[in-house]
């Protein structure tokens, strides 16, 4: 068993260190009032049962609410009270500076909590340690100053949570949908430089790598990027190489036919060149948060201006498929999967159904998934029925980032713009400890529902309040030119703020376990399944509300807890002990999900599902757990066309894992020892994980750089659905 320090650091748990803290205790009383040598020993023993029966690595915290609490049932009040006021007088001590030894330990890399915080940040690497220092000292001013000190607590307690506080002192946004097509077609400015229009698909496709790391430095969240954007420079190029390929047969008779049959095979070699460069400067770019940009790729064949572009966009769709087919070689050289660029793929009419179109390069988006998992899949049928704007007419369009959905908006001319928008922040709501803190009383329910709500909704205006008033200036790339906005140099960007230009989210976490308790059945359950979706509807009829209040564009979003299923499952268990189907676990449910561990066919979950994604307006997905499919297309393209015509947003979670020791190229399994979750090759039983590669997808993402023990538990757990 582990004990996780307040810095951080991670120990074996030592019962000699708790009677040593009890006899320091003893002491300072009377001796009428002592604990007997026996009595120290039941306590530690049962501290310890305790302790292990968490299976995970237990705070110091905890360990000292156990101690007090035992102390307590022995009657030994006094001790209990010295213990008490040398932990309170110690706190004291720490709070005087709260982010010294975490810091420290961060750049002694023995923070595991830090560790295992961000599946694809590397902690070891000077950037990601810089990029972590300058969190906690963000965390240490948004919780002495910048925020009230109930949200504070309910942030703490696991109640909310406040999402990336770590960077909330700066004036940045959350995640965003890039204007390439302004930047690219009318030029921009990057770090003082002018860029102008490119004159070929390859050098649009350098820029546009230029523009990710630039956006993704300036805000926190995730960003997309559309391939119909890069389209028209492909036309640039044919004329372009046409004209070249004559010029070098100008002294010889050669037929049009052969020119164009020549110009055309080098306009593949420079799509193929000009796709590499997305591919690999992606994954190999460091931004100044110390990670390769959180980068959305969206394929979308419907928002070609005509059959020209259409088919151009078809070639650089299909390139982009069969590189990441290929994937990425790692230091070893062999490929494996990478974890950017993320893409999407809209399935659509012309390309759903063998026969139409462009139905073989849906067989290579399915064998792109069955490989390396993505790409995740949009139906543009769903999304044009759920994304309807006040006009009655629906649109189909990429998130920003993994799953966060913009809301329909038409601009002054009443033309419909998604394309430089962007999202605020989100908190989220704990949909478990309300369920808990009821205690099963249904209006004792609803009455902590609306006071948790509205904690919520004071958190989400302190964010929109810390943009408020934020200048252009501070982010040139993404105000001023293009990126999300043409303003002038010292003006606010309050403007879009405000009436749907951007949105803000409420969040959730756990509804399963809601309904778990307040039910006694999955959600899944006929008889449970109404007391869900009124929870669904209730929380959108609270952003609704604030809407109308503030003019601004609450949005629903179904939140992808990573280290967060993990904080708020040992907040619950403080608060709550442990509850059989609701707090056993070291992790909770995302969102509105069918829970890892629940038998159910892909079909049936994907159905189920469409309904609480409906529900979600500022942002969902759903997946299925899939076994390798590699030898089994028809089956992956099955779900595909079940997607098409049941849910907007779904996914397919294949495994891509190599040893580096063995070679094993297959599924690395996870193992326990000591209270402690491991990754392990089943072939050699290597567990160095920087000798091996494990890509998994765990809230939209990718992850590649490993997870906290909650979110490895849930990964552990999760069943096949095909």
């Amino acid at each position: 068993m582990k004990i996780i320090k307040r810095n951080g650091t991670e120990v074996p748990f030592d019962i000699a260190k708790i009677e040593a803290a009890i006899r320091k205790a003893n002491k300072e009383v009377s001796e009428s009032a002592r604990l007997s040598e026996e009595q120290i020993a039941t306590i530690s023993g049962k501290v310890s049962a305790l302790a292990g029966d968490l299976n995970r690595a237990v705070s110091v915290e905890e360990i000292q609410d156990f101690v007090e609490n035992e102390i307590m049932d022995q009657k030994a009040f006094a001790v209990a009270r010295k213990y008490i006021t040398y932990r309170y007088s110690r706190a004291l001590v720490r709070k005087a500076n709260t982010t010294d030894e975490r810091i420290l330990s961060l750049i002694e890399c023995n923070n595991e909590e830090v560790k295992q915080e961000n599946s694809n940040k590397n902690p070891m690497v000077n950037s990601v340690q810089r990029d972590y220092m300058a969190g906690e000292v963000s965390k240490d001013l948004t919780k002495r100053i910048l925020l009230t000190q109930d949200i504070v607590e309910a942030h703490e307690q696991g109640l909310i949570h406040f999402h990336d506080a770590d960077y909330f002192a700066q004036h940045m946004h959350n995640c965003d949908l890039v204007n390439l097509e302004d930047m690219l077609q009318n030029g921009t400015v990057i770090s003082g430089t002018f860029i102008e229009k490119p004159h070929s698909f390859s050098t649009a496709c350098n820029i546009a790598t230029q523009i990710i790391a630039q956006v993704a430095s300036n805000q926190y969240g995730g960003q997309s990027i559309s391939l119909t954007h890069l389209a028209p420079f492909v036309d640039i190029s044919r004329q372009k190489i046409r004209a070249e390929v004559a010029e070098e047969f100008a002294e010889v008779a050669v037929m049009e036919d052969t020119v164009n049959r020549i110009a055309e095979k080098r306009l593949r070699e420079e799509i193929k060149k000009g796709i590499q460069t997305i591919q690999y400067q992606v994954v190999t770019l460091l931004t100044t948060n110390g990670q390769a940009p959180f980068v959305t790729v969206f394929m979308y064949l419907g928002e070609a201006r005509n059959e020209r572009e259409r088919d151009d966009l078809a070639m650089i769709i299909e390139e982009t498929l069969r590189q990441r087919i290929q994937g990425v070689k790692n230091e070893s050289g062999v490929w494996v999967t990478p974890a950017f660029p993320k893409l999407i793929y809209v399935l659509e009419e012309d390309n759903v159904r063998e026969g139409s179109k462009y139905w073989d390069l849906t067989v290579l988006a399915a064998k792109c998934t069955a490989k390396r998992m993505v790409p995740d899949y949009i139906s543009e049928k769903k999304m044009l029925e759920f994304k309807v704007d006040k006009n009655g007419e629906g649109h189909c369009y990429t998130c920003m980032g993994c799953r966060s959905f913009l809301t329909p908006y038409l601009d002054e001319n009443g033309k419909p713009k998604y394309y430089g928008r962007f999202n605020q922040g989100v908190v989220t709501i704990n949909l478990v400890d309300v369920a808990l803190s009821s205690g099963g009383d249904r209006a004792l329910f609803w009455k902590i529902f609306d006071e948790r709500l509205e904690l919520c909704h004071k958190a989400l205006m302190i964010r929109h309040n810390r943009l408020k008033g934020t200048y252009s200036d501070a982010a040139p790339i993404l105000w001023q030119y293009g990126a999300l906005a043409r303003l002038k140099k010292g003006e606010k960007i309050d403007k879009l703020l405000y009436g749907g230009y951007s949105t803000i989210s409420l969040g959730y976490a756990g509804l399963y376990e809601c309904v778990k308790y307040m039910t006694g059945k999955s959600h899944t359950d006929p008889e449970a399944k109404p007391f869900a979706l009124t929870v669904m509807q209730h929380m959108n009829d609270k952003c609704k509300e604030w809407k109308q209040a503030h003019n601004i564009d609450f949005s629903l979003y179904g939140t992808p807890l990573e280290s967060t299923t993990y904080k708020f499952a040992k907040c619950l268990q403080q608060r709550f002990g442990i509850i059989p189907g609701v707090t056993d676990k070291n992790y909770i449910t995302n969102s509105y999900h069918v829970h890892v561990t629940e038998q159910i066919d892909a079909f049936t979950k994907l159905k189920f599902e469409s309904e609480f994604q409906q529900l979600s307006p500022g942002g969902a997905i759903s997946y299925v757990e899939v076994p390798n499919m590699q030898d089994n297309i028809p089956a992956v393209l099955a779900v595909m066309q079940y997607i098409y015509e049941n849910i907007m947003y779904a996914e397919l979670n294949t495994k891509s894992d190599y040893c580096q020791v063995c070679g094993y190229d297959g599924e690395i399994g996870i193992v326990e020892e000591d209270g402690k979750l491991l990754w392990e090759c089943p072939h050699c039983h290597n567990r160095d994980q920087s000798k091996m590669n494990v890509a998994r997808r765990t809230c939209g993402y990718i992850g590649t750089q490993y997870w906290n023990q909650g979110r490895t538990q849930e990964i552990k757990d999760r069943v096949l659905h095909l």
